[in-house]
């Protein structure tokens, strides 16, 4: 197996997998969005309301927002000693006491925490608008949870592959034209002192759309196989190579017990 790495930010990665098979990177993919925990709002407490909005709008709202998780120092809530219910080792609380001297919008960065490590990972979200006079008091807590469970608990906001592209072009076929240079519309194709060339192949979406405009059929687009582009993005709550780590963990953990369920069977 080789990767390569593309592109790299605070919450994007783009890179070439090479020597896998389509089910290892589609589990891969799977395993990021829906198995990898993170951390999210999940029980409200609302103290006070006098805005517009319904409590249960409120607390909605509040579970959307992507909170920061940190590597350590939570249990998911069925594995913590307290059954779920509740408690420090799985719960963070966060909390927003807000009454407007004047019209203004409550934001997720209003929000604040008893743990530093758990925090909004964005202040600028709209939670809601509140006229001169009106108030919002509440508690929040936050827990782990995985995507499977909600949405809310997916840290990754995309989160996709594809095949590697391949594109062929026939020097005694093609006569530059530029015919299949106008038919595709990412701009893979240009034309290079009358020869057709690959200026990006990167963006190829294997279409085939060049094939079929060249009247000669001096173009073959196919893919690399066993060779994807994979790019994640994550929500804020974890930096992408973590989430890709993690995600890593949960098919080793899995392998480990489909292992062990085999072992069993012999015994």
């Amino acid at each position: 197996m080789q990767v390569e790495v593309l592109e790299k930010s605070d919450n994007e990665l783009r890179f070439v997998i090479r020597g896998v098979g389509v089910a290892f990177v589609n589990s891969l993919r799977r395993a990021a969005i829906a198995e990898v925990p993170c951390m999210a709002i999940e029980d409200v407490v609302i103290l006070t309301n006098t805005s517009p909005l319904f409590d249960e709008i409120i607390a909605h709202r509040l579970g959307m927002i992507p909170l920061t998780t940190p590597e350590k120092g939570y249990l998911m809530p069925k594995e913590c000693e307290c059954g779920g219910s509740g408690c420090p080792k799985c719960q963070a609380r966060l909390y927003l006491d807000v009454k407007a001297d004047y019209p203004m919008v409550v934001y997720a960065e209003n929000l604040l925490s008893d743990d530093p490590d758990v925090r909004p990972v964005y202040g600028n979200f709209p939670i809601v608008k509140l006229e001169m006079g009106q108030a919002l008091t509440l508690e929040a807590y936050a827990q782990l949870g995985t995507g499977r469970d909600h949405a809310k608990w997916q840290p990754v906001s995309a989160c996709a592959y594809k095949y590697y592209p391949k594109i062929d072009v026939n020097a005694e076929l093609c006569n530059g034209c530029g015919k299949c240079v106008e038919a595709c519309a990412r701009g893979v194709l240009k034309l290079v002192e009358g020869r057709v060339v690959a200026e990006d192949l990167l963006k190829c979406t294997l279409c085939g759309d060049c094939c079929e405009a060249c009247p000669r059929g001096a173009i073959v687009v196919d893919k690399v196989p066993g060779s994807f582009i994979f790019y994640l993005e994550s929500t804020g709550t974890m930096s992408p190579e973590r989430i890709l780590l993690k995600a890593a963990d949960v098919l080793i953990d899995k392998a480990k017990q489909f292992i062990n369920a085999l072992e069993a069977i012999e015994k």
